[in-house]
């Protein structure tokens, strides 16, 4: 098989059971292309598919999931491949595959449907439709025959024919009652009103009685990192000074770094956990997880100078630049679980092999640092974990910390040399713009607070990537794949695109980034703006999504494009003083603070969101040369610090036409004397402007609570 730059098997990782491709082999898709091989007559999501099923009035079976899904690929191989299946579904079907990365539309409105219909949802995400598009029966993975309360898929296809061909009325009742329930949840009805910062305290509460005591994180298994709850935490105990707040943060995420969750030997973390001390994982890799949670420890690092915490942000910004970024720039969107078929194979060390790879000197040592054992925590395997701090294992073996940190870093780049040589598990190789964005920010953010400028270059050849090949026509597009840009772009990906852009202007005071970020912030207003409410649709007019257009309010694992776009918003107004981009940014955060302060699990972005407007600001202002060393340490000093209420500006005042066209409040701060000078203004007061790096280090310092 051939491999990528990589080192990633190309072919597709689910067994082909037939010579002759079907239709899907024209898809560029890597999830669609993994079934093109299968028995089933499979049509992409489109005309062709649709007026089919209007035609012969058949009924669709649509199935959604993604390329690193593992029960995904369960289901192909027990019931896509299976002939005798696959004859039933295309006898009596039209079936349409989706990949949910592509079409996050479509899957929200049939994952939501799907939850109406059964009660539960998830991928791989299989829905059955009339031909007008509507849902009368859903669930997720369903096996070839009955197992363990779940109908087979070969009784379940025989039964929903039968019932569509001989008893229809009740189908299309039940199809018509989700839909009108789809619409009422389309509607999001709730009080329009300004959120005031005492209510945050009730936010907070709620999510503090989900943590977790004894492991971190929030509720029971399976458990998954939250990390736009442990945001809005942190936010939270930054702004209002609480200490229980800052406890959930710090616990949780020393938690999840010692355990299997974080891969100890490549950096970067797994999906989620299927036990509640974050020991076993499921085992794909996905860029937006690592894109959300490396700031958080960037963030505590900042609070403490903890190294631990330094190191683990460092670990996972290096693992998506070693492993997820594509040639041309941009990053691609995830690793699988499964490797040759088994999920976690790639991962995972029997003792024996543990003791055989490393030097008898190391392998002691290293076998208690990273929990393995003769008898294992996985199917009689190791995921490695770090159940042990560096003190208390120097306590153990009688060695010095630094002996210990030593040694465990020479195992950990054996074991990674070793591990070089595995078959590698399943790379997608599409380009999703959305979680692009948020790993430009992220990198932003490593390449401020860790000093690293190789973070910066892969953050500014990702953006521009995108830009050159993703914009076209006054329209943004969503995906890479293939080597073509295709889908029009959703709400959150000119959200996302555009709050990268502002972290990059805020990183190399580039004014055609802020430039940027206020084209995407008009297409946004051009295409999805709700004139009638203020908030904003998830698609545009013109895209194919049925039944309903959704507004795409709930902050899941990435955040959605109405709390995004508000942030956006926001730090426009901060950086240009324009009462639209402020009136943009109200209209979102009014609409939803009702429905968001009723329910903070699903709204966690948007409360930090609320919580950035609510703070007092804070703008700080460099003017002099970009490379004198005294503005270098004056920038220095205020990326060291978590100052997430800031708004940065640095003005060169030999060459600010630019900047002051676009941010017109620069033309305020004039040059001080010889040398540079730092502007500091708090809460709509102005301090006098400091000139030594020192003095802004104590203004900062002062700041008040």
């Amino acid at each position: 098989m051939r491999r990528n730059r990589a080192g990633n098997l190309q072919r597709n990782p689910i067994m082909a059971r037939q010579s002759k491709p079907n239709r899907l082999a024209e898809a560029t898709s890597p999830y669609l292309r993994q079934h093109r091989y299968n028995p089933v007559d499979w049509y992409p999501w489109g005309p062709e598919a649709l007026e089919k099923a209007k035609r012969e009035d058949k009924p669709i079976f649509l199935s959604i999931g993604y390329a690193t899904c593992h029960w995904c690929h369960v289901m192909a191989r027990e019931c896509f491949e299976d002939p005798e299946i696959a004859a039933l579904m295309n006898e009596h079907f039209v079936n349409i595959k989706v990949d949910r990365e592509e079409r996050p539309d479509l899957d929200e409105i049939y994952l939501n449907a799907v939850t109406m219909l059964s009660g539960r949802g998830g991928w791989p995400l299989s829905v059955f439709l009339t031909p007008d598009l509507q849902p009368f029966y859903g669930g997720t993975y369903f096996p070839p025959e009955d197992r363990s309360g779940i109908p087979g898929f070969r009784r379940l296809l025989q039964a929903l024919a039968k019932a569509y061909q001989e008893n229809r009325a009740p189908l299309r009742d039940m199809a018509a009652k989700v839909e009108e329930g789809l619409k009422r949840l389309a509607e999001m009805p709730g009080l329009v009103r300004e959120p005031q910062i005492e209510e945050m305290s009730s936010a907070a509460e709620n999510l503090k009685k989900e943590f977790d005591p004894v492991n971190g994180g929030f509720g029971q298994a399976p458990k998954f990192p939250r990390a736009l709850e442990l945001a809005f935490l942190l936010h939270y105990s930054h702004y209002r000074k609480d200490p229980r707040a800052w406890e959930i943060f710090a616990f949780s995420l020393e938690k999840m770094a010692r355990g299997g969750i974080y891969d100890q030997v490549g950096g970067g973390f797994h999906r989620y956990a299927v036990d509640e001390k974050w020991v076993v994982p499921h085992f794909e890799k996905m860029l937006y997880d690592n894109a959300l949670l490396a700031p958080l420890y960037l963030a505590h690092y900042q609070i403490t100078g903890h190294n631990f915490s330094r190191r683990i942000a460092r670990e996972t910004l290096d693992f998506c630049l070693r492993e997820l970024e594509a040639p041309q720039g941009a990053f691609y969107s995830a690793l699988d679980a499964d490797s040759e078929g088994e999920e976690g194979k790639f991962y995972v060390w029997t003792k024996e092999e543990f003791d055989r790879v490393l030097p008898p000197d190391l392998a002691p040592l290293a076998a208690t640092a990273l929990g393995v054992t003769p008898e294992g925590n996985f199917e009689g395997k190791n995921v490695l974990t770090r159940p042990f701090s560096e003190a208390e294992l120097a306590e153990r073996f009688s060695l010095s910390p630094d002996k210990v940190r030593l040694d465990l870093r020479m195992a950990l780049e054996q074991l990674y040399k070793i591990r070089r040589r595995r078959v590698r598990p399943f790379r997608d190789e599409k380009i999703i713009v959305s979680w692009n964005g948020l790993m430009i920010s992220a990198l932003c953010l490593g390449t401020q607070v860790l000093g690293h400028k190789l973070y910066y270059d892969a953050a500014d050849r990702g953006a521009k990537f995108i830009f050159d090949h993703f914009v076209q026509e006054e329209r943004l597009y969503r995906i890479w794949a293939a080597g073509k840009a295709s889908i029009p772009g959703f709400l959150e990906d000119y959200a996302h695109l555009a709050n990268a852009c502002l972290d990059l202007f805020e990183t190399d005071f580039n004014p055609e980034w802020l430039a940027a970020a206020r084209y995407l912030a008009k297409l946004m207003e051009r295409q999805f703006l709700d004139q009638a409410d203020g908030s904003f649709h998830y698609v545009a007019p013109d895209h194919d999504t049925p039944l309903v257009r959704s507004k795409n309010v709930y902050d899941q694992t990435i955040p959605s494009g109405n709390s995004m776009a508000a942030r956006v918003f926001w730090r426009l107004y901060r950086f240009t003083d324009e009462a639209h981009f402020l009136d943009r940014a109200k209209g979102v955060i009014n609409r939803f603070t009702e429905t968001a302060l009723r329910n903070p699990w699903g709204f966690a972005h948007f409360l930090t969101g609320v919580l950035l407007y609510l703070t007092p600001p804070l703008d700080i202002t460099l003017v002099g040369a970009p490379g004198h060393p005294k503005l270098q340490e004056m920038l220095a000093a205020v990326y060291r610090r978590f100052l997430p209420e800031r708004r940065l500006l640095v003005k060169d005042p030999t060459d600010c036409t630019r900047l002051e066209e676009l941010a017109p409040p620069a033309k305020t701060f004039a040059p001080y004397g010889d040398g540079p000078a730092a502007y500091l203004c708090h809460a709509f007061t102005c301090q006098p402007p400091v000139r030594e790096p020192e003095e802004l280090v104590a203004r900062l310092a002062r700041l008040p609570a």
